[in-house]
């Protein structure tokens, strides 16, 4: 069986943006694309930086080269999550610590290796989600690689999955030009929409949510004008705590709050995630699940998302064993190693909640494409069209590498 016998790293540019959350929630000022302010998460220099990743390059023993891409999210160092990823930080790293590691490593099975890897600590600190995030990647590739098998393949096998060559529905994001992006995938059609970035209380949310409310209607109405009869996406809105901070947090106004969103929305299916940010993991998990169990009481159909505080694998299962949420993201980079996105879709199926497998507009194609290889393993309910906030670009490299792999296995009648 191959072997590695040799580790490459280059630097790159990601798909989006490092953005200081914190800072931004606190009204930074906005001058065209850049956010004018001090900046609030350690790490940062600037309220937006240019997002920066690093390529994984292994070259097999029979010369066969397997790459995957270091990424991490665009909000990094918030809600618990690790700091800024920048590539002059990491390259020399991976040169002088991972590569021995990795050299002389055996690809017959990316789960062991990947796992091998991802629990890896040097200075008795685990290595950064990024880091472990493309290295693990670049060993699947690598082991789809010695095995002449689609990385869709090499997951099924491994987890002993079955195989369903049937597409799974993609989740479209419009970043802040909410309307005009919202008619680019309505256009296409993606069967999620529009993430909305709805980051600021009083710019875009509305001190009591009112301007939400007018957006939902404006898209519901731009579904029926422009996507036709036959079209009914699924409304899913990121509001980043905006909605516990226009209501205090208080349960009842809240709830209440939630029935207008879904009354808007209606007949559409209507996702809100991260309603509120209570500022630590234990906080968040049971002002969450309050709210989810006041929704459901009252009948409510509004699904909620978990995002803020869920961020690892540990994170995943708490949630979903608490029954939190109705649905949760797996923000691919922040778990690390990808097999933890394995891990975390596979127990929220067990579990009967929603299986989210998002991450972040600041990847690259190819941490996209991987992702993409996952879900048509473990099979979760959407995965996201990324990177960017383009809409076009994202929706395309995942589309089209989905599409590609269900060609592929169904030409094997697999």
């Amino acid at each position: 069986m191959s072997k590695i016998s040799k580790v490459i790293a280059s630097p790159g540019l990601s798909g989006f943006y490092f953005d200081d959350q914190l800072a931004i929630k606190k009204d930074a000022i906005a001058e065209g694309f850049f956010y004018r302010g001090q900046p609030q998460t350690e790490g940062f220099t600037s309220l937006r930086q240019a997002g920066e990743s690093i390529s994984i390059i292994l070259q097999l023993d029979d010369g066969q080269l397997a790459y995957g891409d270091c990424a991490a999210v665009q909000y990094s160092g918030a809600g618990g999550r690790d700091l800024l990823f920048l590539a002059q930080d990491f390259l020399p790293v991976i040169i002088d610590q991972i590569t021995p590691l990795l050299v002389g490593e055996s690809l017959s099975c990316f789960k062991t290796l990947a796992e091998k890897i991802d629990r890896t600590k040097l200075q008795g600190k685990r290595l950064h989600t990024a880091l472990r995030y493309g290295i693990t990647q670049a060993i699947l590739d690598g082991v789809a690689k010695a095995r002449r098998l689609t990385r869709t393949e090499v997951v099924a096998e491994e987890y002993n999955l079955k195989l369903e060559p049937t597409p799974i529905p993609i989740f479209c994001q419009t970043g802040d030009d909410r309307y005009l992006n919202a008619d680019k995938i309505i256009i296409k059609q993606a069967d999620v929409l529009p993430h909305g970035l709805i980051n600021n209380l009083n710019s875009k949310l509305g001190e009591r949510g009112e301007k939400l409310i007018e957006y939902i209607k404006w898209l519901k109405k731009r579904v029926r004008e422009i996507g036709g009869e036959d079209y009914h996406p699924v409304l899913h809105i990121d509001v980043y705590g905006t909605i516990g901070l226009a209501f205090n947090d208080q349960l009842n106004r809240m709830v209440d709050y939630m029935g207008s969103l879904a009354e808007a929305a209606s007949p559409l299916k209507l996702r809100i995630e991260g309603p509120i940010d209570a500022g630590s993991k234990a906080k968040q998990l049971s002002q969450l699940k309050a709210l989810k169990d006041g929704l459901d009481k009252a009948g409510i159909g509004v699904e909620l998302v978990a995002d803020e505080w869920c961020n690892t694998l540990e994170d995943i299962r708490e949630f979903v064993d608490a029954d939190a949420a109705h649905m949760v993201q797996i923000k691919t980079p922040d778990l690390g190693g990808i097999n933890n996105t394995i891990e975390a879709v596979l127990h929220c199926k067990e579990k009967g909640i929603g299986a989210y497998q998002g991450g972040s507009c600041n990847e690259t194609d190819r941490s996209a494409q991987i992702c993409t290889d996952l879900a048509l393993a473990t099979r979760p309910d959407q995965i996201l069209a990324k990177p960017g906030m383009g809409v076009d670009e994202g929706l395309m490299i995942v589309f089209n590498e989905m599409h590609r792999v269900l060609a592929i296995l169904k030409e094997k009648d697999l």
